[in-house]
């Protein structure tokens, strides 16, 4: 398969059902009602549609007509991915202006079925708040739970062979730079863990035949692993690909460097190799250590363009795993199924539970929208204790998509990891680096790479989105938002700490990726009113990303955009790779426990606003 066509399997996989592995079980008959009190208002630029929670359901998808009777369609963010979401509201900025746009909703228990009944059509009415306009209220004294941190847990990597590469795209020292990306989103972001993608993968020789049968070499494996915890992250090892000596198809390939997508041609062979390289990890790390990590089978069996055997193969193959691994030491902990746009979810559950096999957490995949609620569906299987895990999670899954570097991405970021806290234990955005070379080295310095962080680790919008959601402190606080887009294309995150100072993030985004380089109609004026202040005085200091603010596209345009930037231009790149503040820090001083603030915010934008108390007199 060409690069080309690798690509566009891996973003249209769900149109095609020609790059579908083959579904052995039909999917589960579990029929949900539509949602009620389905409500759609409309703004300036947008229209919000909300209704209430329907129990048991995984997602929900959004219908547009333009008239009652339809047709109806999904509405369609271009994302890419899935369309449905995980909860109300929903933010729909693709309407047309000037045409009545009818809304309906209907529920999903799992992403493979069928979706029911849609809600009664509703005409999206024009909203009574003055266009462009939202309020947030929020009350300092009214903690409402712990803030949630998804993207804590774990991070993605193209496959950690790259540790061992020297010279790359633009001259730059591979292995060092992706060293250096993990100690960044280490001590910035807080991550825990990477996932260790294609750890079987012969970049790394862990098998070949030999004249008295396979030979087991984890050496460069080692090299891996001990470079990545000396940055201080530990590594999900996930298992794959199939080495090519061990694989039932040596033509069955993928990406530049070969990894085969084929089920070995023997499973006792395979059960072997992964059976000794736990062992080798156990003695290598320690038991208590690599208890702290997690075997993840596989990655996106549920596409052709990963996996050339059925579903049959990859349960045959999940069974051979967890047992191998849970031979070691029964306290190891195993999972799956890593399938792209949660697929295979309430299979596994079923395999495992038919069949008495170890899950110990749940992992998927999607882009271009919050990530879906898979406890309802482990919640049928008796299993809500299940950890959930996106091990992949990003903006977009095209590469070389514009918006990966550009500030639309940073709105989009925080409303997934919003929303994923409390309800997913990780969101781990794929990747940390643009090392990235499954589709070949990167051509030029930004080229829509998937990293947090380009060649040469400059920090892109999306990276500085999480290094605010970072510094959120430990309480969230009550609030309310009204007006045009309030909750949807507007939403906030109002945190405390124990010492009475606040940190405040406000986005303004769209789901809608065809708003790339933002639109004026979706600007809005902020008025923030906070009450419950305990300190008369307190020093505000307000940053932000928008396209004007701690953007380094635009210094780097400034350049003249060059393929690769010579020493001067670096010089000036890593000076502009800072958080830069909207305006200069000053004191406020509120008035009985209340202070208003009001300030622009445009489409897209993220702004972090601290209140630190610099005098407790009250």
């Amino acid at each position: 398969m060409s690069a080309v066509e690798a690509e566009h399997a891996r973003i249209t996989w769900f149109d095609r059902a020609g790059v579908q592995a083959e579904r052995d079980r039909p999917a589960r008959a579990v029929v949900l009602p539509p949602p009620d009190r389905v409500r759609a208002v409309r703004g300036r630029g947008q229209v919000t549609i909300d209704w209430s929670p329907v129990v048991g359901a995984a997602g929900y998808l959004v219908h547009r007509a333009t008239g009652p009777g339809g047709p109806f369609e999904p509405v369609d963010q271009g994302g890419g991915d899935l369309l449905a979401v995980a909860h109300a509201p929903y933010l729909d900025t693709t309407a047309e202006p000037g045409v009545d746009a009818w809304y309906a909703v209907s529920s999903l228990a799992t992403i493979e079925a069928d979706d029911g009944e849609r809600s009664t059509p509703t005409l999206a009415v024009p909203g009574d708040d003055a266009p462009g306009h939202v309020a947030i209220d929020i009350d300092a004294a009214d903690v409402v739970g712990p803030v949630g941190r998804p993207w804590r847990p774990i991070i993605g990597s193209e496959h950690l062979g790259l540790l061992l590469d020297t010279t790359g795209p633009g001259g730059h020292d591979v292995g060092a730079e992706l060293a250096e990306a993990f100690r960044l989103v280490k001590a910035e972001l807080g991550v825990g863990f990477v996932r260790a993608h294609a750890i079987l993968d012969d970049s790394l020789g862990v098998y070949r035949d030999g004249p008295d049968g396979p030979i087991h070499d984890f050496t460069q494996v080692g090299e891996v692993l001990d470079r990545l915890l000396a940055t201080g992250l530990r590594p999900i090892i996930e298992l794959s690909f199939t080495p090519r000596d061990l694989a039932s198809d040596r033509e069955a390939t993928v990406f530049g460097y070969a990894g085969n997508i084929s089920p070995p041609r023997d499973l006792e062979r395979w059960s072997a190799l992964v059976r000794d390289l736990t062992s080798y990890l156990v003695e290598r790390y320690g038991l208590d250590e690599v208890r702290t990590w997690a075997f993840e089978v596989w990655n996106e069996a549920n596409l052709g363009l990963f996996w050339s055997g059925t579903q049959a193969d990859y349960f045959a193959l999940y069974d051979a795993s967890v047992t191998a691994v849970r031979s070691v030491d029964a306290g190891l902990r195993v999972g799956g199924p890593a399938t792209a746009a949660a697929a295979w979810i309430d299979d596994l559950l079923e395999h495992c539970r038919a069949n008495d096999v170890p899950l110990d957490f749940l992992s998927t995949h999607t882009y271009g929208l919050p990530p879906l609620d898979l406890r309802p569906i482990a919640a049928r299987f008796g299993r809500e204790d299940l950890p959930l895990w996106w091990t992949e999670w990003g903006v977009s899954p095209r590469h070389g998509a514009a918006i990966n570097d550009s500030p639309w991405a940073a709105p989009l970021v925080a409303r997934g990891m919003r929303s994923a806290a409390g309800r997913v234990e990780a969101l781990a955005y794929w990747v940390a680096s643009d090392h990235f070379v499954e589709l070949g080295e990167a051509p030029t310095l930004f080229h829509g790479g998937f990293g947090l962080l380009t060649i040469g680790n400059l920090r892109k919008p999306r990276y500085w989105a999480i290094a605010m959601l970072e510094r959120l402190h430990d309480h969230e606080l009550a609030c309310r938002l009204t007006g045009d887009g309030a909750g949807s294309l507007v939403e906030v995150w109002p945190t405390r700490d124990d010492a009475g100072g606040l940190a405040i993030a406000v986005w303004n985004g769209t789901l809608d990726h065809h708003r790339g380089t933002g639109d004026p109609a979706l600007d809005r004026e902020v008025h923030l009113r906070i009450s419950g202040l305990s300190a008369s005085a307190y020093e505000l200091r307000h940053q932000r990303v928008d396209a004007q603010h701690s953007n380094i596209v635009t210094t780097w345009r400034a350049l003249g955009e060059p393929d690769w930037p010579d020493a001067a231009g670096w010089e000036r790149l890593r000076a502009a790779d800072r958080l830069e503040t909207l305006e200069p820090t000053r004191t406020v001083r509120p008035e009985a426990g209340r202070l208003e603030l009001t300030f622009e915010l445009p489409m897209p934008a993220i702004s972090l606003l601290e209140l630190v108390p610099v005098d407790r007199g009250g």
